[in-house]
């Protein structure tokens, strides 16, 4: 007989989960996915667009995560919730609690800021209403508030024999005799008052003061001398004084014979500027909130902005004249000479203003730019003084008398008085957003804005870029700047906030300043702050899920970006991360490389491995791009510029008052740190100008002087990520106009012609083809009784968003909805002879969009797969000319394949005679650069001047330059390989 096993005492310690293991993954493209992810480590999902990464990280794992915890809850808190699918897969075991850190930020919120957003916001209202200081908003001085108990403490602490007046202050500066307040304390049994600064007796003749000048009372309530036992009656007296003095005391050192006086001290139990005779309001959180009433500045509301008239608005071209419609809102007014009677105030408004220009010598046939300031300010701004004119009534002549108004006056009274909604965004159109006048853009009330913290005001230390803040409570960490029970109080909150600064400068965002608005944040920014929040609250055991995070990052910052991604690891989670950066697939513990294509061509696991192993992996399309045997190549000669344009004096946001040369007719590309002015260069100067000059847009572009040479352009084109269209209905097929052709294709067939369906018949959007009971949308929603509303297939078309008969028309055996199921790649095979759907289709394939499907809903692209279809839009309208493309970090959301493609694109438009211009951080396709614009040489402050242009062979040996060093080893690599 075998010997027994030994006993145990106790439970069995249960054995380390280390993967999560997923098996059947059939989620979107995903082809039944087996897979181990180790826990505890960082793992990098890479892959083609399309490929099945998101499908993999965030539809299958994080979504369980998330169905998982709501399933734990209550049914009370479910329905609040809502219900979540369960993803498609067989079994995931080993998951722990999931939290996604994605691009996309729903904070569209005027009221969220970085503060907000990273609860740094939290701490300092907490600093500011506990260890601040109050000081006078109108005179600045400080404004200290004892208890009782701590001014007994205050006068004991006076050296022994000391001898002092313990006084209530009764009147300040005011005007009279005050006879009857003499009589009064008197009464009282007062015997002694300081007037004017001199003590006086009260018990004999009052004394007589001047009735016309002002004068200051203070009560004498006892006359002490510092000593042992005298604490009883000090308190006593010190009651007495407060009673009488409203909450005020005044110490007055009584000085021996031959000595200067000591000077007075004034204390009180409230929060009050004796010299402005203000009460402040007492110091709580709330104040120091922009989203609460007790905080927020009465005139903004707490946004820190306010609409205001915009003169640019009103004469949006001033080289027009009155006559011609300068100013905008009275064009039509102005245009019918002489006024007509019967168009009633529209003709008084047009007489009053032909009266004002009689009066005040404008002439309304001359440009607006030629009238002088004076003539200008009237106009736009009005006159007290009256105006006598006469106009013609339906029912005969009448004589006005009135002041002028003014348009902009006219304006603010009318969107302030108006109640129809349709009246306001008309008033609306003639308005922009200013820093409110009151705060300056501070959100706060002035009470708030005044409480110092280690000398600093709020508004102040939110104004700063990060780095900066992140020393100064460094030193205040440090015991540098804060003494006392202060530092005792501030020591925790101190140590949290340097901590979550220090996070977001790690993360590469020390140029944002914590009062940067959260909707003006790139996805990647967003995403980041999110990140260095994570971090910050050091939780373990969870599985994170990352989405780009290295989105806007110039590789000199990605590092920073992996260092944070470590952190978090090594923290003990497990960080999934959906990423194209080399950098970061490098640093990785695991790779898992999806493919080996797009859309039905992908949705597999193609190599797991380390990063060092993935070249070895016969089927890895990330592999080959990672040991270098595959590469994106720099043109093999740069384009010559056809002519430039240039931008003077640039000193938007941080730019220093730069000239920039853009060259035409090449590929530039614009680059350098994050926050070294690129986007305000581009984004908020050149383009707002070309759309304004080239089209006549209504754009207001940033601060500079003037662009030069315009006159090589005819059309700007601004392809960026927002989305192609906001509706389910919307599609490839629809947005590229390759849906028109296929209603002509099918109305053109002879079952067509038969039954009378002409085009729209083929149209989802109209009645007659469409199915009414979806009203061509494919999906109903269905209404929950306390549970969210659900989407379910149409039953009567199931789907395919057409009744019947238009479904019973078919070309080459495919009916329209079949054919708006199709991938684009097999619609080029099938349409092939049709010329000019092929042209679209073709270019669709070209850019990397082959694997979408021509119905698929605008909805479900990403911002890189809308680039790119618009892209193939213009690619699709052939040669074009005299033309400037401005893209904004198009490679985002791209693998290395994706980018070998853009780049081809992009020489396509540049080779058809256009410019192409992007804002780039990926080195490949600054490297595929004609020319090359670096800003820096770092973000914030510290940024906003032209580091190094040229060729990337000429920047590549710019020291200085953080993009250049990277080029110079890119470049080095391209000529050895």
């Amino acid at each position: 007989m075998p010997p027994l096993a030994p006993q145990t005492t106790g439970p069995v310690p249960p054995q380390p989960d280390t993967h999560i293991r997923l098996r059947g993954a059939r989620e979107h493209n995903l082809k039944g996915v087996d897979i181990d992810i180790p826990k505890r480590r960082l793992v990098v999902v890479t892959g083609p667009s399309g490929s099945g990464k998101s499908s993999l990280a965030f539809d299958t794992i994080f979504a369980e995560g998330q169905r998982r915890y709501i399933e734990s809850l209550s049914t009370w808190a479910r329905q609040f919730l809502g219900q979540l699918k369960k993803p498609a897969c067989d079994q995931l075991t080993g998951l722990s609690p999931t939290i996604a850190i994605e691009q996309r930020t729903t904070l569209t919120s005027p009221r969220s800021t970085v503060g907000t957003v990273t609860e740094i916001h939290d701490y300092l209202r907490v600093l500011f209403a506990r260890a601040g200081v109050p000081h006078c908003p109108t005179c600045g001085a400080a404004i200290q508030k004892e208890t009782p108990g701590q001014m007994v403490e205050t006068i004991l602490a006076h050296p022994e024999g000391t001898r002092l007046a313990l006084l209530a202050p009764l009147v300040r500066n005011k005007a009279g005799d005050f006879k009857a307040l003499f009589e009064k304390v008197r009464r009282d049994g007062f015997a002694r008052a300081r007037v004017d600064g001199t003590f006086v007796e009260l018990d004999a003749e009052p004394p007589r003061l001047a009735p016309k000048k002002p004068h200051t009372i203070e009560l004498v309530v006892d006359r002490l001398i510092v000593k042992d036992g005298l604490r009883g009656r000090l308190t006593d007296s010190l009651e007495t004084a407060l009673k009488f003095g409203g909450g005020v005391v005044v110490l007055a050192p009584v000085a021996r014979a031959g000595e200067a006086a000591a000077p007075d001290l004034r204390m009180s139990v409230e929060l009050r500027c004796d010299t402005c005779e203000r009460d402040l309001p007492e110091l709580t959180p709330q104040l120091f909130s922009f989203n609460a009433p007790t905080g927020a500045c009465p005139d903004c509301g707490g946004l820190g902005v306010a609409l205001e008239v915009d003169p640019e608005k009103l004469v949006p071209d001033p080289s027009l004249s009155l006559d011609e419609g300068a100013i905008a809102p009275w064009a039509a007014v102005l245009a019918d000479k002489p006024s007509d009677p019967d168009k009633g105030k529209t003709a008084l408004t047009a007489d009053l203003v032909d009266a004002t220009c009689k009066r005040f010598g404008i002439a309304r046939d001359a440009p607006f730019e030629s009238l002088t300031a004076q003539q200008k300010n009237i106009l736009l701004y009005g006159t007290d003084e009256l105006i006598a004119f006469s106009s013609k009534r339906a029912h005969g002549k009448t004589d006005f008398q009135v002041p002028f108004e003014g348009i902009a006056r006219v304006i603010e009274r009318r969107f302030r008085e108006t109640r129809s909604e349709s009246q306001r965004e008309h008033y609306q159109a003639f308005m922009s957003s200013r820093p409110c006048k009151a705060c300056g853009g501070a959100r706060l009330r002035e009470e708030a804005r005044a409480v110092r913290f280690a000398e600093e005001t709020l508004p102040v230390l939110a104004a700063r870029p990060l780095t900066e803040v992140a020393a100064f409570f460094d030193q205040v960490a440090s015991g540098g700047l804060l003494r006392g029970a202060r530092a005792t109080i501030a020591a925790d909150a101190t140590r949290e906030v340097a901590s979550r600064l220090r996070f977001l400068v790690g993360v590469g965002l020390g140029y944002l300043s914590l009062d940067r608005a959260a909707r003006t944040l790139s996805g990647g920014e967003s995403q980041r702050i999110r990140l260095a929040s994570q971090i910050g609250s050091e939780l373990t055991g969870l599985v994170y899920v990352l989405d780009e995070p290295s989105v806007g990052l110039h590789p000199r910052d990605t590092a920073r970006l992996v260092d944070a991604l470590v952190r978090l690891r090594d923290l003990g989670n497990s960080v999934l991360v959906v990423e194209h950066d080399e950098q970061v697939i490098r640093a990785a513990d695991w790779v898992i490389d999806m493919g080996p294509g797009a859309g039905t061509a992908g949705g597999e696991v193609v190599a797991e491995s380390t990063p060092e192993q993935l070249a070895d992996q016969p089927r890895s399309v990330t592999g080959p791009w990672l040991a270098g045997l595959r590469r994106i190549p720099s043109p093999p000669r740069r384009r010559t510029p056809s002519g430039w344009l240039e931008i003077k004096n640039a000193r938007e946001n941080n730019l220093k008052g730069i000239d920039a040369r853009i060259p035409l007719g090449v590929f530039v590309a614009v680059t350098g740190v994050s926050g070294a002015g690129k986007s305000t260069l581009i984004n908020d100067i050149l383009e707002p100008t070309l759309r304004r000059d080239l089209h006549g847009a209504a754009t207001h572009p940033g601060a500079h002087d003037r662009i030069m040479g315009l006159a090589h352009l005819e059309r700007v084109v601004t392809i960026d990520q927002s989305p192609i269209g906001r509706s389910p209905r919307s599609n490839p097929a629809t947005y590229t106009k390759l849906f028109d052709e296929l209603r002509t294709l099918f109305a053109a067939t002879k079952d067509a012609k038969a039954r009378g369906f002409g085009a729209p018949r083929f149209s989802f959007n109209v009645k007659g083809g469409r199915c009414e009971a979806c009203l061509g949308d494919g999906v109903v929603k269905v209404e929950m009784h306390f549970l969210p509303d659900v989407w379910v297939t149409c039953e009567v078309c199931a789907g395919r968003r057409f009744n019947e008969a238009t479904l019973g028309i078919t070309w080459r055996g495919l009916n329209i909805a079949e054919v708006l199921d199709l991938p684009i790649r097999e619609a080029r095979d099938i349409f092939a002879s049709v010329p000019r759907a092929a042209r679209v289709l073709d270019t669709l394939e070209a850019v990397g969009l082959g694997y979408l499907r021509l119905g698929q809903a605008a909805t479900t692209l990403s911002g890189g797969e809308a680039q790119r279809m618009k892209l193939a839009r213009e690619l699709s309208r052939g040669a074009g000319g005299k033309t400037i493309y401005i893209l904004d970090e198009p490679t985002t959301g791209l693998h290395f394949e994706d980018v070998d493609r853009l780049v081809a694109v992009l020489e396509r438009l540049v080779d058809q005679g256009d410019t192409v211009l992007v804002v780039e951080h990926q080195m490949d396709l600054v490297c595929a650069a004609d020319w090359v614009i670096d800003l820096g040489p770092d973000g914030g402050a510290a940024g906003g001047t032209i580091v190094a242009q040229g060729r990337p062979e000429e920047v590549a040996r710019v020291a200085a330059s953080h993009t250049g060093r990277v080029l110079a080893d890119l470049l080095a690599r391209h000529g050895a390989s």
